[in-house]
């Protein structure tokens, strides 16, 4: 697996540190962040993604809360550049 580091939420400790990397051979993005609360997962349920799909979250996967400030660490597309953290 080739990772790429992508970014981390500026200022952080040296805990409580969410961190996006680009996994560059398939492009997915892991990310390290907070768990969505279960209020949060609730509500997410209620309002569903598409007619008839489960919202049910499966075992094998986690709803998290990405911060505002970390969404300029995604990529904008396949040949985009990460955009540099702002001080």
């Amino acid at each position: 697996m080739k990772l790429r580091f992508l970014g981390i939420i500026p200022n952080t400790p040296d805990v409580d540190s969410p961190t996006i990397w680009l996994e560059e051979d398939t492009g997915d993005l892991l990310i390290q962040s907070y768990k969505a609360t279960e209020e949060e997962v609730k509500a997410c349920q209620e309002i569903g993604s598409i007619p008839g799909h489960s919202t049910a979250v499966p075992d094998h996967e986690t709803i998290i809360r990405l911060p505002k400030v970390m969404r300029r660490y995604i990529p904008r597309s396949e040949d985009s550049t990460v955009e540099e953290p702002r001080t």
